[in-house]
C-alpha cells in the first residue's frame, strides 16, 4: 500500500460539479435505472423509491441520504494481517490485470488456462509492489465454467495471503466465495469486518443485471466490500460527450451504493469509474488518450465529494496488441493520471493488453518499471539540512567530483531509483548480451520470479478444508469429479533459454 502525499489535480471548477451533480439527479429521477432483479426492486420500492416493472426512479435526496451512511475508509483484511490494507484517503492500493480470457507469454498468444491463474498469483505474492492477486487476473477457461470460482478462489487463498476478490460471476459463486472465506478467516471475523472484496460491474447503459445483483446483495448482506464500477465506452454505452459520460457514471454507481446501504447499512463500498473512448471508424475501445485522462481526473475529484474510497479506471492500460511502445506510453498515461487523481484502488497495475482481452506476462513487468517509477516521483521531496550535503561541497570544492565523497559514499546504495526492467549498459555490453530487448528482459525477469516462488504458510487443517470443499461443490455443480490436482509443486520442467528449470508437479486430495 502506498501512501499518496501529492495534492490531488482539480479539473472541475466548482460550477462544473454543481452540473454534473444535476446531471446524475435527473437521470435517476426522470430516466431511472434499471434493476433485473425482483429482490433489488422489492427492496428499493420497500425503500420508497417508484418503481415501474423493472425501472426503479429514485428520489435523489434518498440516494445521497443512504451514500453517506458508507464508510470514508475501511481496512481490507488479508490471511496474513501483515497485508491489510486500508482503502480510503490517501492510501494507493495496487492490483494487476483482471478478467481477460486470453495470455500471452512471449510470442505465444493463447486462451488462458489455470496455470496461468496461478503463475500470476505467484508473481502478485512475491512482488510487494502488489497488494492483493485481486479476483480474476485471467480466465482459466480450461476448468467448467460451472466450477471455475472454486478452483480460482482455491488458488488466491492459497498460493497468496494478501486480501482477495470473492467471485461475482454469480449468486452461486458469490456464497461459495463467503463460504472459504469462512473457511479461512472464522465466521466471527467474517461477520464483522472486511475480509474479501468483489467488484461488480453495471450494464451500461443505465441498468443492473441478475448475475451482478445477486453478488452485490449476498456481499453486502455480509458486510463485505464492494466495488461498484461502470464500464463506460463512449459513444457505445454512453454519449460521447465527457461530462454526459461522468453524469451517467455517478447515476449507476450511486443507485447501487445506495441498495448496498439499503441492505446493510454501513457495508464497506468503493466508488468506481471505468471510462473511456470509442474509436468512431473502427467502433473499437481507446485507451490512453486525453478522454481516459480526464475522466480519471474527474472522476476522483468527484468521488472526494462523495466522501467515498473510488477506484480509478487505470491501471496501465492500452489499445496495443503487442507489448510495444504504444503499450508503454498509454500504460504510462493511465497510471499517471491515477496517481494525479488520487486513486485509492487501482486494478490492472500490469499486465493489460489488447484492450483488456490479453493478460501479458512481460507487460505486467514493464508496468511495474511505470508504477516504482511514479512511486517514487508521487513521494514528496524532503529538503532539510542533510539533503544540503553542504560539506560534500566543502569536501570536493572547485571542478571535482562527488564519486568518493563521504556524503556519496553513506548514501550510493539506495539514493536514486533502481529500475527492474530498464537498463543502462552501454551499447557494447548491451549487444554482447544478445541485443535483448525490453520485451526479452520482461520474460526473463517474470520466469525467474514464478520460478523461486513458494505459497506462504497455510495451516493444513485449512488447507484441507478448502480442498474438501472446492471438491464437493465441483461434484454439485458439474455432475461429475474434478480431475486429481492441487496447485503446482515441484517436477521438473525447462523454462527459458539459459537451462534453467522449474520443479511442477500434483498432490492428489
Amino acid at each position: 500500500m502506498f501512501v499518496n502525499r501529492m495534492a490531488p489535480a482539480e479539473v472541475l471548477s466548482e460550477e462544473a460539479l454543481e452540473i454534473l451533480d444535476g446531471g446524475w439527479r435527473r437521470i435517476v429521477r426522470e430516466v431511472g435505472i434499471q434493476f433485473l432483479h425482483p429482490q433489488a426492486l422489492a427492496i428499493l420500492e420497500g425503500a420508497g423509491q417508484r418503481v415501474e416493472g423493472e425501472t426503479v426512479y429514485f428520489d435523489p435526496d434518498f440516494v445521497a441520504e443512504r451514500v453517506a451512511l458508507a464508510p470514508s475508509e475501511f481496512t481490507l483484511h488479508a490471511r496474513n494481517p501483515e497485508r491489510d490494507v486500508v482503502l480510503g484517503g490517501r492510501n494507493m492500493v495496487f492490483i494487476p490485470v483482471q478478467g481477460p480470457p486470453f495470455v500471452r507469454r512471449g510470442d505465444e498468444r493463447r486462451v488462458a488456462g489455470i496455470e496461468d491463474f496461478e503463475d500470476f498469483c505467484r508473481l502478485a505474492q512475491e512482488l510487494d509492489d502488489f497488494d492483493s492477486a485481486g479476483g480474476l487476473p485471467c480466465e482459466p477457461s480450461d476448468i467448467p465454467v460451472e466450477s471455475r470460482h472454486l478452483d480460482s478462489v482455491r488458488a488466491l487463498l492459497t498460493l497468496t495471503d494478501k486480501p482477495f476478490q470473492g467471485s461475482q460471476s454469480s449468486g452461486t459463486a458469490a456464497a461459495d466465495s463467503l463460504v472459504l472465506g469462512e473457511i479461512v478467516f472464522g465466521g466471527e471475523m467474517l461477520a464483522t469486518k472486511a475480509c474479501m472484496y468483489t467488484n461488480v460491474n453495471a450494464n451500461s447503459p443505465l441498468r443492473w443485471d441478475d448475475r451482478m445483483l445477486d453478488s452485490l446483495l449476498a456481499y453486502g448482506e455480509a458486510g463485505q466490500a464492494v466495488v461498484l464500477t461502470p464500464f463506460l465506452l463512449m459513444g457505445a454505452m454512453s454519449p460521447v460527450s465527457l461530462p454526459a459520460t461522468l453524469a451517467q457514471q455517478l447515476a449507476e454507481t450511486l443507485v447501487g451504493i445506495a441498495l448496498v446501504q439499503t441492505v446493510r447499512p454501513g457495508c464497506p463500498v468503493v466508488m468506481g469509474g471505468f471510462l473511456s473512448a470509442t474509436d468512431m471508424q473502427s467502433g473499437a475501445p481507446s485507451f490512453g488518450g486525453p478522454e481516459s485522462l480526464l475522466g480519471i481526473l474527474a472522476s476522483g475529484q468527484l468521488a472526494r465529494r462523495f466522501g467515498l474510497p473510488w477506484r480509478s479506471g487505470g491501471g496501465a492500460l492500452t489499445s496495443s496488441p503487442a507489448v510495444d511502445a504504444q503499450a508503454a506510453y498509454e500504460g504510462t498515461a493511465t497510471m499517471t493520471a491515477a496517481f494525479m487523481a488520487g486513486a485509492n484502488l487501482v486494478l490492472h497495475t500490469g499486465g493489460w493488453l489488447e484492450s483488456g482481452l490479453v493478460a501479458s506476462f512481460e507487460k505486467l513487468v514493464v508496468d511495474l518499471d511505470i508504477l516504482r517509477t511514479l512511486r517514487n516521483t508521487f513521494t514528496p521531496l524532503e529538503v532539510d539540512e542533510a539533503s544540503l550535503a553542504f560539506d560534500a561541497h566543502v569536501e570536493v570544492g572547485h571542478g571535482g567530483h562527488f564519486f568518493g565523497a563521504a556524503h556519496t559514499m553513506e548514501r550510493f546504495r539506495d539514493c536514486f531509483h533502481r529500475p527492474l526492467l530498464a537498463t543502462t549498459q552501454n551499447f557494447e555490453a548491451w549487444e554482447e548480451a544478445g541485443s535483448p530487448d525490453a520485451n526479452e528482459r520482461a520474460g526473463r525477469i517474470w520466469r525467474e520470479i514464478v520460478d523461486r516462488a513458494e505459497p506462504p504458510p497455510l495451516d493444513e487443517e485449512i488447507r484441507d478444508a478448502i480442498d474438501v470443499f472446492v471438491e464437493r461443490r465441483t461434484v454439485e455443480l458439474t455432475g461429475r469429479a474434478p480431475e486429481p490436482r492441487v496447485l503446482r509443486e515441484r517436477a521438473a520442467e525447462p523454462v527459458a533459454a539459459g537451462g534453467r528449470e522449474r520443479r511442477r508437479g500434483r498432490r492428489a486430495r
